[in-house]
C-alpha cells in the first residue's frame, strides 16, 4: 500500500509540473509584455505575488500533492475574480463586437493602464486559437493610457486574423487617439496603400515627411504596388503633390510609376532625385536604365550601364542587366564575352555558369559549353539541368548516342518529360521502334504523372507504323485507366475517323468541350467533324472561322492552331471547287511558313484551276522540301 501511494504521489506531481510549464512560455510573454509598460509599477506587485507564491508553493517538496492541486485550481480561478468590476463588464462583450467596442469607446483614457490580468488573459486566449477572444480584450487594452506594446500586439494580431480594411480601421482609430506617436503614422500610410485608400495614404506620407524629409520610407512601401492601372493611376494622383526631393524611396516609386506609363521624361528627374541621395544602390540604377531604354539610344543606355558597372565590380546584378540587354539587342557574342567575366571573377555563382553555358550553345561555342556545363553538374542541386543541356549540345553536334546517355540521366521533373521525348526521337532516327517504345514504358514506371503523355507519343508511334487500330486499342485502354484525362481523350478523337467513327467522335469532343469550353483546339477539331459530314455546315464554318480571326495581339492566339483552322476552311472549300478560295486562304501563310498539308492543298487547288505552271512549280518545291509522293515517315508525321 505504501507503495501504491508513493506512486499515486510521484504521478500526481509530474502531472502538476506538466500542467505549470504548459503555461509557462505564454506568461513569461505575457509578463514581459506587461513589464514593458512604463505604468506598471504598482500592478506588478500585487498582481504577481499570488500567483508567484503559489507557484512556489506548487514546487516546494515540502507541500503535499493535494495541497498543490488545491493552490493550482484557486490560482486558475483567482485571475479572473480579480479583475475590477469594470473590465470584467469589458470581457463580456461579445467577440463580434470587438471592433465597433474598440473604435467606438471614447472613455478609455479614463481607465487608467492595461490591466496585467486583462493581457494574461487574451495571451491564453491567443494561445488556445482563440483569436476572436484575444483580439477583443487586446483592443479594449490598446486604448488605455501608455499601452503602446499592447497596441502593437493587437495590430500584429489583426493583421493575421483580420481583413487588411479591419486593421486599417483599428490603427486609424488608435493612432488619432494617439496623434504624437510616430511609429503608429507608418502603420497607418503602409496599411492604407496596401488597402488601397490612396487619399489616406498620401495624407499620412505627407505628414511624415513633414515630420522628416529624409525618412525611410521603405517597410512602409514593401509590397504594396498596386496590380492594376486604375490602382496605379490613384496611387500617383495621392503622391504627386508630396514633395519627395529629398526622400530616395518616394521617389523611385513616383519614377516607376511614371514610367510604366510612359512618361519617361518625367521618371528621370525623379529616379535621379534617388541616385542623388544613393548613387551606387543597384535597383535605382537598374530603374534609370529601364527608363533610359526608352529614351536614349542603345548605345548610351549600354555606356550607362557599362560605367555603373565598373564603379560596382562586385555586383552581380549589374552584370547579368548588362548581359541581358546585351541579349535583348541579339548580340550574343558581346554577351558572351561579358558572362566568360563574369563566370571568372563569380566562379562559385551558379546562376552565371548556367547563363553562361546557355549562351555558349546559342552561339555555337559547343567546347566553351560542353566545359561550363561539366563543372554545374559536380552541384547536385544543377546536375539534372547540367545533363539536359550536355544532351542538347551532343544533339546539335550529331552526337545522337552521347545526346540520350545525358538525356536518359535526367531525373527532374519538369525537364524529364522533354527529355526522353528527345531520346524517343532519336530511336526512330535510328529505326529502332522497341527502343522508342521501351523508353516510354519506362517513363511511366519511373514518373507515373507522365504516364497519360507517355501513352499518346507511343500511340502516335503505332500509328506512324501504319498500325492505327492498335495505337486506338491502347488509347482506350489508358482512357479508362485515366478516364478524364483530357490529353488522352483528345489524342483517342483525333485517331477516329470524322465519318466512319461520327457518332463516337462528336460524342468524346461534346465531352471535352464540357470540360473545357474555351479550348480552341477542342472547337477546331470539332469544326472539322461537323464539316467533313456536312460540307455547309454553319456551326462548322463559324467555329473555324472564329479561331482565324483572333487577332495575333490576342492571348488566345496560337501560330499553329491558326495555320490548322485555314487548313479545314481550306479544304472545306476544296470539297466545294471553290479553288480560288483555298488559294486565298493559304498561298500567304505557306509563303510565310510552309507546311506539307498546306502545300497539298494548295497543289490541289491550282490543279483545279489548270495553271499547269504553278502546278509543276509547287510540286517540284514540295518534292525537294517534304520528299513528296515517298513513303517518308516525316510526311506522315506531319500530316497527322
Amino acid at each position: 500500500m505504501y507503495n501504491d501511494q508513493s506512486r499515486l504521489r510521484a504521478l500526481l506531481q509530474a502531472t502538476i509540473e506538466r500542467l505549470c510549464q504548459r503555461y509557462k512560455l505564454t506568461l513569461s510573454l505575457a509578463i514581459c509584455l506587461c513589464l514593458g509598460l512604463p505604468a506598471h509599477a504598482k500592478y506588478v506587485s500585487p498582481a504577481l505575488t499570488a500567483p508567484i507564491l503559489n507557484t512556489d508553493l506548487v514546487n516546494s517538496p515540502t507541500t503535499s500533492p493535494a495541497k498543490k492541486s488545491d493552490i493550482i485550481g484557486h490560482t486558475a480561478h483567482e485571475i479572473p475574480s480579480q479583475l475590477p468590476s469594470t473590465e470584467q463588464s469589458q470581457l463580456a462583450v461579445n467577440s463580434a463586437d470587438a471592433n465597433n467596442q474598440a473604435l467606438t469607446n471614447q472613455t478609455q483614457s479614463e481607465l487608467g493602464e492595461p490591466s496585467l490580468y486583462a493581457l494574461l488573459d487574451a495571451e491564453f486566449a491567443a494561445d488556445r486559437d482563440d483569436n476572436k477572444r484575444a483580439l477583443t480584450i487586446y483592443k479594449q487594452q490598446s486604448f488605455k493610457q501608455d499601452a503602446t506594446a499592447v497596441f502593437e500586439r493587437a495590430l500584429s494580431l489583426s493583421l493575421r486574423n483580420e481583413s487588411v480594411e479591419d486593421s486599417l480601421r483599428f490603427a486609424k482609430t488608435w493612432q488619432d487617439q494617439n496623434p504624437d506617436h510616430v511609429p503608429a503614422w507608418f502603420y497607418v500610410a503602409h496599411l492604407a496603400l496596401r488597402a488601397h485608400d490612396y487619399e489616406l495614404a498620401g495624407a499620412t506620407l505627407n505628414r511624415i515627411l513633414s515630420y522628416d524629409p529624409r525618412a525611410d520610407l521603405s517597410e512602409i512601401l514593401i509590397g504594396i504596388y498596386p496590380n492594376t492601372d486604375e490602382d496605379k493611376r490613384e496611387l500617383l494622383a495621392a503622391l504627386q503633390p508630396i514633395d519627395s526631393e529629398q526622400n530616395a524611396s518616394l521617389s523611385v516609386l513616383k519614377a516607376g510609376l511614371l514610367y510604366q506609363f510612359d512618361e519617361p521624361e518625367v521618371a528621370i528627374v525623379h529616379i535621379d532625385r534617388a541616385l542623388a541621395r544613393q548613387p551606387d544602390y543597384v535597383p535605382f540604377i537598374t530603374l534609370k536604365a529601364d527608363i533610359l531604354r526608352k529614351t536614349k539610344p542603345s548605345a548610351a543606355v549600354l555606356d550607362y550601364i557599362n560605367q555603373a558597372r565598373l564603379r560596382n565590380p562586385d555586383s552581380k546584378s549589374l552584370y547579368l542587366y548588362e548581359i541581358r540587354y546585351l541579349l535583348d539587342l541579339r548580340q550574343s557574342e558581346q554577351a558572351w564575352q561579358l558572362l566568360l567575366d563574369a563566370h571568372g571573377r563569380f566562379a562559385d555563382d551558379d546562376e552565371v555558369t548556367l547563363l553562361a553555358a546557355l549562351v555558349s550553345l546559342d552561339i555555337e561555342e559547343y567546347a566553351s559549353a560542353d566545359q561550363l556545363l561539366n563543372i554545374l553538374a559536380k552541384n547536385p542541386a544543377y546536375l539534372d539541368q547540367a545533363y539536359y543541356y550536355l544532351g542538347i549540345s551532343a544533339e546539335r553536334q550529331q552526337r545522337f548516342e552521347q545526346a540520350k546517355y545525358y538525356l536518359n540521366g535526367v531525373m527532374q521533373e519538369d525537364l524529364v518529360l522533354e527529355a526522353r521525348r528527345k531520346v524517343v526521337s532519336f530511336e526512330l532516327l535510328n529505326d529502332d521502334v522497341d527502343g522508342a517504345i521501351a523508353t516510354l514504358e519506362k517513363l511511366r514506371k519511373d514518373f507515373s504523372i507522365f504516364a497519360p503523355d507517355s501513352f499518346v507519343m507511343q500511340a502516335d508511334i503505332l500509328w506512324q507504323q501504319n498500325e492505327p487500330e492498335e495505337a486506338l486499342r491502347l488509347l482506350t485502354r489508358a482512357s479508362r485507366k485515366y478516364p478524364n484525362n483530357e490529353m488522352l481523350l483528345f489524342a483517342r478523337a483525333q485517331l477516329l475517323d470524322d465519318k466512319d467513327n461520327y457518332i463516337v467522335k462528336r460524342t468524346l469532343l461534346n465531352h471535352l468541350q464540357t470540360l473545357d469550353p474555351t479550348n480552341l483546339a477542342y472547337q477546331l477539331s470539332y469544326a472539322q467533324l461537323l464539316l467533313a459530314n456536312e460540307r455547309s455546315s454553319k456551326q462548322g464554318l463559324a467555329l473555324a472561322t472564329a479561331i482565324i480571326q483572333i487577332r495575333y495581339d490576342d492571348p488566345r492566339y496560337d501560330n499553329e492552331l491558326h495555320l490548322q483552322a485555314l487548313n479545314v476552311l481550306a479544304a472545306n472549300a476544296l470539297a466545294n471547287e471553290d479553288y480560288q478560295q483555298v488559294i486565298d486562304y493559304l498561298q500567304t501563310p505557306y509563303d510565310v511558313f510552309p507546311t506539307l498539308r498546306s502545300g497539298t492543298l494548295l497543289l490541289r487547288a491550282y490543279q483545279g484551276l489548270g495553271d499547269n505552271e504553278k502546278v509543276e512549280a509547287l510540286l517540284a518545291e514540295l518534292q525537294e522540301r517534304f520528299s513528296f509522293g515517298q513513303r517518308n515517315v516525316n510526311d506522315r508525321i506531319q500530316l497527322y
